[in-house]
């Protein structure tokens, strides 16, 4: 084993014989004394502060009082074959989102002394590969296929504290628990479920401690998120596959039904007549009562009665559909009656109109919107999410969204929401706005001292609106606290609790903020484990038409007027325009109709020059009001036309007026050549 030198100092050369690089901060002799000085201390019921990083603190913590044998040489492993192959059978979606990025990593690793290992949310090992000598070398610590490598079995290492931490970490040499793992370092970075955004397993990079590079958490981190962009795309795919195989069998559904999509793991996939909160917690007891559609027994009945018997007394009388994709129970749907869903309604509206008052302030039907919210919805409707970040251009709504996590937490009756704008700061008031202050801490201090945003925010949800504005010497500040849950005011030793859940926002590229130097690493990936992506106005197709009636309407209703009239011309300028301001730039322009057009009916001429400039984006039919029918087809056409004027624009409305559905009114709409707009 490559063992690091015992008193290699960080005063010392940083480079280690061969070229390998050693952490600065890193003393090997300061950091075993206090792991020994741990373990002759470990019964105290006080905690000792330690002299190492505070993640390796807390992690040494939990093993001490947690019972783990200090002096343990190897993991767990399971080696009957069976077993294996029927984990490996359990995370086969985890598995073949893998495979790409596990095959251009691993094939480089080769001669490196490096390999790379996925674990799933059980810690144990599903896949190993890399460096051959390295993959041979692991098994004498079980580092290989069906090793167990959670904190409470083999103390600190990087992929169980990456579990715990649900935080990208890495752990190098003496700062492991046990002692005969102490000659590897490893660096893990936890894999998310991109469904409900828990950690579902581990991608880890280990070797003896030569290897270590300071940006292996990257390459782990980066190696995470492919493997999580591979999940996203693989669900969608199956959840419309899903959906597709229950409207094929779907004979005796009555729209008035309460319905509930269930996917092979048990998540709720779709909803209709169910509140989401409350599919979800049915999805989850499915899941707790050991369903798993790949099990060659349950099939056919098998898999109806498991499914069934897994469901509240209560339930029991729905009908439980499997749903079949390529010969193999892929899913199922549960059609509740409509007096059970009826209940069901009635309890998750309870709980759910914050909620759902948060969503209608976001208005838009297109998908790349709709997309957004629904990441947002189930980020709040978890407390496992403690920290996100809502990525998009200026003006496009951000603070709505962080609003909305706030109205779906399940402490937000009554919980603060503080929102600070980070470009509104300077940057010698950021720790005092922060963090606050004891009376006379600097020069300008209030005398009575000042609670900052994360004490005001305790509770419930702190928006840093423009993050990528802070200071980079305030950064490693606000990490510590995400991570430690404990601020001091600038002047004060003492330290204070604060419960916040942050949701940061940007109009930048934090990635090349990060790439540029200007925003810490670490603190990008501890806020960007969830991130939202809030479209720009110019990619939500209709939703131009929508917010504009809204704005027209809010704006009449202040102004106690009739809203105004557009013309298709102006209609047709305005969807071609690109909106650089968004949504704000909309509402504004909107406010100045009101203010300056000459006549209730505004026409191309009276928007501003940057817009009235364009040409439409396709061609406008226009509709004379004495229009003459001639045939049924006509008819048809003449009826859309008169309820999209009617519902101005609202398509949503359009097709509940004419009795048929969206699908069918796009059909007829592109069929007679109608514009999607309205007079």
């Amino acid at each position: 084993m490559n063992e690091l030198p015992l008193g290699r100092s960080p005063q010392m050369a940083a480079l280690m014989p061969g070229g390998a690089l050693v952490r600065a901060d890193y003393d090997e002799v300061g950091v075993t004394k206090a792991w020994e000085r741990l373990l002759e201390g470990k019964h105290e019921t006080k905690r000792q502060t330690l002299p190492v990083r505070s993640t390796i603190h807390d992690s040494w913590h939990r093993c001490a009082e947690g019972g783990i044998d200090a002096q343990r040489n190897e993991a767990p492993i399971e080696t009957d074959r069976d077993a294996v192959e029927a984990l490996t059978r359990g995370s086969s979606e985890l598995l073949e989102a893998a495979t790409r990025p596990f095959s251009m990593i691993g094939r480089m690793l080769d001669g490196t002394g490096a390999m790379l290992a996925l674990a799933d949310s059980d810690g144990v090992l599903i896949n190993v590969m890399g460096d051959k000598r390295t993959v041979f070398d692991g098994m004498d610590i079980h580092l290989g296929i069906g090793g167990k490598w959670t904190e409470d079995v083999v103390g600190t290492n990087g992929i169980g504290t990456a579990l715990w931490t649900g935080e990208p970490v890495f752990v190098h040499a003496a700062e492991h628990f046990c002692a005969g793992i102490k000659s590897w370092t490893c660096a893990g970075a936890p894999i998310r479920d991109p469904f409900d955004g828990k950690v579902i397993g581990v991608v880890d990079l280990s070797g003896h401690p030569d290897i270590f590079r300071p940006h292996n958490i990257a390459l782990v981190a980066a190696a995470a998120r492919e493997i999580e962009r591979a999940l996203a795309d693989s669900q969608t795919a199956e959840r419309l596959r899903l959906l597709e195989a229950f409207i094929a069998s779907a004979n005796n559904y009555h729209a008035s039904d309460g319905l509930l999509i269930i996917d092979r793991q048990g998540r709720a996939i779709y909803h209709n007549n169910v509140p989401l909160p409350e599919g979800r917690r049915l999805g989850e007891t499915v899941r707790q009562g050991g369903v798993n559609c790949w099990s060659p027994e349950l099939t056919g009945s098998g898999f109806l009665d498991s499914v069934a018997t897994s469901l509240p007394e209560t339930m029991r009388n729905c009908d439980v559909c499997p749903l079949e994709l390529d010969g193999d129970i892929r899913g199922a749907a549960l059609v509740f009656p409509k007096s059970v869903s009826g209940r069901l309604v009635s309890i998750g509206n309870r709980a759910s109109d914050r909620l759902k008052e948060a969503c209608a302030q976001i208005i838009g039907e297109s998908g790349a919107l709709g997309a957004a919210v629904e990441i947002a919805c189930r980020a709040a409707d978890t407390e496992d999410v403690t920290s996100l970040l809502i990525e998009g251009e200026t003006g496009v709504g951000k603070e709505l969204f962080a609003r909305l996590i706030h109205a779906g937490s399940r402490k937000s009756a009554g919980s603060p929401f503080i929102a600070l704008n980070c470009g509104a700061v300077t940057k010698e008031l950021f720790g005092s706005e922060l963090f606050g202050h004891v009376p006379g801490a600097f020069t300008g201090a209030s005398r009575d001292g000042k609670a900052g945003v994360f004490e005001l925010a305790s509770g419930g949800v702190l928006s840093l609106d423009e993050i990528g504005e802070m200071p980079l010497d305030i950064q490693p500040f606000l990490l510590r606290v995400l991570e430690e849950r404990v601020i001091h005011r600038l002047g004060d030793s003492r330290a204070r609790s604060v419960d916040v859940r942050l949701v940061a926002s940007t109009n930048r590229d934090l990635k090349q903020e990060v790439a540029a130097g200007r925003f810490r690493r670490d603190l990008f990936y501890r806020i960007s484990a969830v991130t939202i992506e809030v479209p720009p106005l110019r990619d939500r197709g209709d939703d131009c038409l929508l917010l504009l009636d809204h704005f027209n309407r809010n704006m009449a209703d202040r102004r106690g007027v009739s809203p105004l009239r557009f013309t298709n011309e102006s209609l047709d300028a305005m969807l071609a325009y690109q909106w650089p301001g968004n949504v704000r730039e909309l509402r504004n322009l909107v406010e100045r109709l009101h203010l300056l057009a000459r006549n209730p009916l505004v026409a191309v001429e009276d928007l501003p020059a940057e817009i009235a400039d364009r040409q439409p984006i396709d061609g406008a039919l226009s509709i004379e009001a004495d229009t003459h029918v001639l045939s049924f087809a006509e008819a048809e056409r003449q009826a859309i036309i008169t309820a999209l004027s009617a519902e101005h624009g609202n398509l949503s409305k359009v097709a509940q007026r004419l009795g048929i559905s969206r699908p069918t009114l796009y059909r007829k709409m592109d069929q007679f050549g109608i514009k999607r707009s309205y007079a």
